[in-house]
């Protein structure tokens, strides 16, 4: 018999991240290239390659992952047409781990800038339709110091927008 384990299991967070992937296992081998991801499990279906569930590792989170199954309602970004939510990932190197991606096949979005929240940040979208934001922390700032920056930098993006 199993002994009881805990309601959140070490490791693991409260909240998780869970894709749904077309070709899991291919997914997996960019994430590790992309993000450094490690694999802690991979459960397989009854023909030993689909991939019913996967636990990956990136940094101190976890991400799980399966394989698109549309004829169970399972649809990945890429059968419905785009996604309507991405993973913000802070990392010590934003640079080297975006350009990793970029790399692996990760198409950029918005690429690397100094953004006036305090983070460096970019977003690239992974060949299996997943949004990835990539950040490096560099500035504390206030709420009232992020509010002045923000508005300096929605008035500047205004004054360049073609007309």
């Amino acid at each position: 018999m199993p002994k009881p384990g805990k309601p959140v299991p070490d490791g693991c967070h409260t909240m998780t991240p869970y894709l749904t992937c077309r070709d899991a296992s291919k997914a997996i081998e960019f994430y590790k290239k992309a993000f450094g991801a490690q694999e802690v499990m991979r459960a397989t279906g009854p023909d030993g390659k689909s991939i019913m569930h996967a636990n990956l590792k990136i940094g101190d989170g976890n991400v799980f992952l399966s394989e698109e199954m549309v004829e169970w309602g399972a649809k990945s970004p890429l059968s419905l047409g785009g996604t309507g939510s991405s993973i913000y990932l802070t990392v010590p190197d934003c640079d080297a781990v975006f350009n990793a991606a970029v790399a692996a096949g990760a198409t950029v979005k918005q690429p690397l800038a100094d953004m006036f929240w305090g983070d460096r940040w970019g977003s690239l979208v992974d060949p299996f339709g997943h949004s990835w934001q990539v950040a490096t922390h560099q500035f504390d700032m206030t709420p009232e110091e992020m509010k002045a920056a923000g508005e300096k930098s929605m008035a500047e993006m205004m004054a360049k927008k073609p007309s």
